[in-house]
């Protein structure tokens, strides 16, 4: 079975005052999510706004991430199939 979709995704970034907050939309056609990041910028930092959006919208993208992998997890259980942990190990190994 093929099939092709194409979903929709799009990143809005808001810097204000050494905060940079972006939120990261993917639109499937039948449902729509939206990712939360924020980057702030350390005093003692230059001011590089590329690295603070680089950084919040890299969050954005990752929060959204999670919750397609929380929705695919549930959807797996819904069939009655227990699905692989798709988390990679973070930290050190104890």
């Amino acid at each position: 079975m093929s099939h092709t979709l194409e979903w929709k995704a799009r990143v809005y970034l808001f810097e204000e005052e050494g905060t940079t907050k972006a939120r990261a939309v993917i639109d499937t056609g039948t449902t729509v999510l939206t990712g939360h990041g924020t980057a702030r910028r350390n005093p003692v930092d230059a001011d590089v706004p590329e690295i603070g959006d680089e950084l919040a919208a890299g969050r954005a993208v990752l929060d959204l991430g999670r919750q397609l992998l929380d929705i695919a997890e549930r959807d797996v259980r819904g069939t009655g199939a227990t699905p692989p942990d798709p988390r990679p190990p973070v930290g050190w190994p104890v």
